[in-house]
């Protein structure tokens, strides 16, 4: 499935990035050391972190997007680093267990 089709299915909304990629697979967490091992290339991660470390280990990993939770807002810094290194956020009102929930039921 690509990220813009989950977009429409889950009324997310796009912060920045190319939405027409496709994700595989979902890591759901907080602690930057350990998305840093967990998170795979063309995982989708939901976090409610939203500075430029997120961006940083989503770039480390080659996540397809980082889906912000809870309409956590990306700061104005990790809105740059997001665009100036090609990563894509993606925003909800749900909380992250919602998200995982519904995307795993699209699964």
């Amino acid at each position: 499935m690509t990220i813009s089709q989950l977009c429409e299915k889950l009324s997310l909304k796009v912060v920045c990035g190319d939405v027409a990629k496709e994700f595989d697979g979902v890591y759901c967490g907080d602690l930057l050391s350990r998305a840093m091992s967990r998170v795979k290339f063309d995982n989708l991660w939901i976090t409610i972190m939203a500075n430029t470390n997120v961006i940083a280990v989503a770039s480390l990993t080659e996540a397809s997007a980082v889906i912000l939770a809870e309409n956590v807002e990306l700061l104005p810094d990790a809105l740059i680093a997001a665009i100036d290194n090609g990563i894509t956020v993606l925003s909800s009102d749900k909380s992250a267990y919602e998200l995982c929930v519904m995307i795993h039921e699209l699964s």
